[in-house]
């Protein structure tokens, strides 16, 4: 075929496309309705997963399993759209990675607010005045966000949702040549990332810390002498030269985020259930906690520790295990784990990032 007559076919296809995109959204238009009757959330993450499964497993190629998520995440984000204008609390200005967690998990249609703190996020949420909010709780490197971790213990809203963010740092800066450098900005947990590059490339440059990336990004564009240590956003966003890029220390560097909300999602065949518990002050107690998973044989993920506040030396266990809590093996254990702590709240279930 010449090449105006491959253009001619691509071009009867994209119309296809739109009238059928358009016929989707129509149906989306009256599932809408019809959970608007029954008060139902919009936003449903074991539907959401279902599709993205059942997408990308009749794929036969040539597109990229990654390109094909991409195209259908928006196509969903303007389903939600459609459906009710949902807004999205998230840690901000624009440009941080809780944004961009943000946008990959619910596109570029849907509402966005931006607030100054993870506590802000979770009142948005318990509020009314965001649908969902969206948190960092732990990065590759660093470990745990303790902020989000002791959130928990006093809100009543639900993990109903995860997403696996990829993290690359950058060196962001007017100036083109990183040794001109007097100062840099970012948020405390990127200055761990990147330090090693950061002691071998800008020994000298005194490291100020601020609230997030993009802040750090806002204050180096202000001073030729100063960089900032933010995403490729933030810099298409201040105006700002990437004079170096991926300066994070670890090659495998990711950030989890969790999407919270009001609602619970349904199970999956790939889920993960997140709890708080404490334990009775007594020899052995955590062990005694954990016997319940192993019997069961049920994988635990992750277990962090935060003290209480409330009294010294008392603490509260997160873990995150392997399962719904709606399956059998899961809820015999909750059940015979809340026999033996002095406290226990499932904090949620949902598909697996």
């Amino acid at each position: 075929m010449t090449l105006s007559q491959l253009r001619k076919k691509i071009n009867e296809i994209d119309e296809k496309i739109v009238s059928l995109l358009n016929q989707r959204a129509k149906l989306c238009l009256g599932i809408g309705k019809l959970k608007a009757k029954k008060k139902a959330s919009v936003y449903v993450p074991d539907r959401e997963k279902s599709i993205y499964d059942r997408i990308l497993k009749s794929s036969k190629g040539p597109l990229s399993k990654k390109a094909l998520a991409a195209i259908y995440r928006e196509i969903m984000s303007g389903s939600l759209a459609l459906e009710k204008a949902i807004r999205i609390a998230y840690l901000g200005p624009p440009a941080t990675f809780t944004h961009i967690a943000a946008l990959k998990k619910f596109g570029s249609q849907v509402r966005y607010q931006p607030v100054n703190n993870i506590s802000d996020i979770f009142t948005e949420v318990e509020r009314g005045r965001c649908d969902y909010g969206v948190v960092p709780i732990e990065n590759s490197v660093e470990g745990a966000v303790n902020h989000t971790l002791d959130m928990f213990t006093e809100s009543d809203l639900k993990i109903c949702s995860e997403i696996s963010l990829e993290i690359s740092h950058n060196l962001l800066a007017k100036s083109k040549k990183p040794m001109k450098i007097k100062r840099i900005y970012s948020n405390p947990q990127v200055f761990g990332q990147c330090r090693l590059w950061l002691e071998a490339n800008v020994p000298n440059a005194e490291l100020i810390e601020v609230s997030s990336t993009t802040k750090a990004a806002e204050e180096a564009a202000k001073r030729k002498d100063s960089a900032a240590i933010a995403s490729k956003l933030a810099a298409e966003c201040y105006g700002l030269r990437i004079i170096a890029r991926s300066i994070e220390d670890s090659a495998h560097n990711v950030t989890r985020f969790l999407i919270i909300g009001k609602t619970e999602s349904q199970p999956t065949k790939t889920d993960k259930t997140s709890i708080m518990f404490s334990v009775k002050d007594k020899v052995g107690a955590l062990h005694d906690m954990l016997v319940p998973f192993k019997k069961r044989r049920i994988n635990l993920t992750k277990i962090e520790s935060r003290p209480s506040k409330k009294r010294a030396w008392q603490y509260y266990f997160f873990v995150d295990m392997e399962g719904h809590n709606k399956s059998k093996k899961v809820q015999q254990a909750l059940n015979e784990l809340s026999k033996k702590c002095a406290y226990l709240k499932v904090l949620g279930s949902y598909p697996k990032a």
